[in-house]
């Protein structure tokens, strides 16, 4: 059968479109979760447009052959790994912007461009498309409606979600759906769109984005806070959200997170410094102005050891660039397993200490960061991948940091997905009966089970 699959394909589809050699296809088998399990494909389809992920799927659906899609490949979850013998749909080539309709605030985008390009090219037009990962620079559009991303700017303006306005869909018989429609407003029919946005590739392959845009916003003004201890900073977090203030940043930093970004990028933090919390806002001068002066006072009544309000654009870039920084800097030490949980914002104190209880427990380094403004933190479990001792050690826990997060009301992930690493977790999350609904809906769109099998949830 493979060869009939491979014979099809070279007739369908053009011969730069289609991977067989072994070295190539090598560095298509893995996102950025490693350490999840991936098979060998049986070829890689770079597709260019979508009567070529049409054509794929069509073959696909008649040898009943799996289809992985996959975007920039930089998920944390494994849900784009392949498998053996599977088809993998890459979209990375799909990377152009449709249309950008300045009168209405809408993006028409292909899947395959990065974040950071398409919110530069909105900017243009005095636009703004607010979700915005740490890899933002580095992630696709498609990966970040596969997983519904969040972003460091989420506790102001939500998540990608919110500004999906309709999709282009290949389902896995081939044909090709639309969903939602240009209308900032409309309610007739099932909310398809929104079902798509989080499948993470199980339930159609994404070709194109209807995106809703806001108007650019003011140049942000930034305070940050260092702490002695995680717990405070994490108090100062929730002071400023009881305070009422709404800033467009929020992001939190341990000592474990700050030392490695200070010894990968010289960014001088002392040694004393025990957390770090990070404030934005983008409301003007003068509002901006009034707005970090109180989130400073919240930050500075949970015992801030210093207050840092950056005298200009630079020094605020600088502050967030730490930030931004934390994963590569984590993956400078060792191997890493990323978490990636959300709890009501109140819990975030009870969080941070649980997880220093459970690093000690099994005496491996988790350094914790995150979107503290609305909740969603990233324990990073760093690790000596050649020790098994310390890779199990690893694997439980990063388990036991999601089963914490639902022992304090939260979500075993806030924007990086289930895929395969957080697969056996889901059900204690969700439940049985929602499991029986997501394997219904599954088996509507896909009753060959061919899209993304294994991912998500067992079929």
């Amino acid at each position: 059968m493979a060869s009939e699959v491979l014979s099809e394909l070279a007739a369908a589809l053009p011969s730069e479109s289609l991977l067989t050699d072994r070295d190539l296809i090598e560095s298509y088998r893995y996102d950025r979760a490693t350490f999840c399990e991936a098979g060998q494909p049986l070829v890689v389809v770079r597709a260019r447009d979508v009567d070529q992920v049409s054509a794929t799927m069509r073959i696909a659906s008649k040898h009943r052959v799996p289809v992985v899609p996959q975007g920039a490949r930089s998920g944390l979850s494994g849900a784009a790994n392949a498998i053996d013998d599977c088809i993998v749909l890459s979209l990375e080539a799909m990377n152009e912007i449709v249309e950008i309709d300045v009168p209405n605030r809408v993006v028409v985008s292909q899947p395959g461009i990065y974040n950071a390009d398409l919110s530069r090219a909105v900017l243009e037009h005095g636009l703004f498309y607010p979700p915005d990962p740490s890899s933002w620079e580095f992630c696709s559009i498609g990966g970040n409606l596969s997983t519904n991303s969040g972003g460091l700017c989420c506790v102001k303006y939500g998540v990608t979600t919110d500004y999906v306005l309709g999709l282009q869909v290949v389902l896995a018989s081939g044909e090709v759906l639309r969903t939602g429609r240009r209308t900032v407003k409309g309610v007739a029919g099932y909310d398809l769109t929104k079902l798509f946005v989080g499948s993470e590739g199980t339930l159609g392959v994404i070709t194109e984005a209807t995106l809703m845009l806001r108007p650019a916003t003011q140049l942000p003004l930034t305070v940050a806070a260092t702490y002695a201890e995680a717990r405070d900073a994490a108090a100062g977090v929730s002071a400023v959200i009881a305070s009422g203030m709404v800033p467009s940043l929020l992001e939190f930093m341990d000592r474990t997170s700050i030392q490695a970004v200070s010894s990968s990028f010289k960014l001088g933090f002392g040694e004393e410094v025990g957390a770090l919390v990070i404030a934005q806002s983008d409301a003007g001068e003068v509002q901006g102005k009034a707005d970090i002066e109180t989130i400073a006072k919240c930050l500075e009544s949970a015992g801030a050891s210093e207050l840092i309000i950056a005298e200009d654009q630079a020094e605020g870039e600088l502050l967030l660039a730490a930030r931004r920084q934390v994963i590569p800097a984590f993956e400078a030490i060792g191997a890493m397993l990323m978490d990636d949980v959300c709890v009501p914002r109140n819990r975030l104190a009870q969080l941070v200490e649980g997880v220093e209880r459970l690093s000690d427990e099994v005496g491996l380094t988790v350094g914790v960061f995150g979107h503290a403004g609305d909740g969603n933190f990233h324990p990073g479990v760093i690790f000596d991948a050649d020790d098994s001792r310390q890779r199990e050690a690893a694997q439980q826990v990063f388990a036991d940091i999601m089963r914490l997060g639902l022992q304090l009301g939260g979500t075993i992930t806030g924007e990086h997905g289930v895929g395969v690493l957080k697969r056996d977790l889901l059900a204690e999350e969700v439940g049985e009966l929602s499991l029986r609904v997501h394997r219904d809906i599954k088996r509507a769109l896909d009753p060959l089970g061919i899209l993304n099998p294994g991912k998500v949830f067992a079929s």
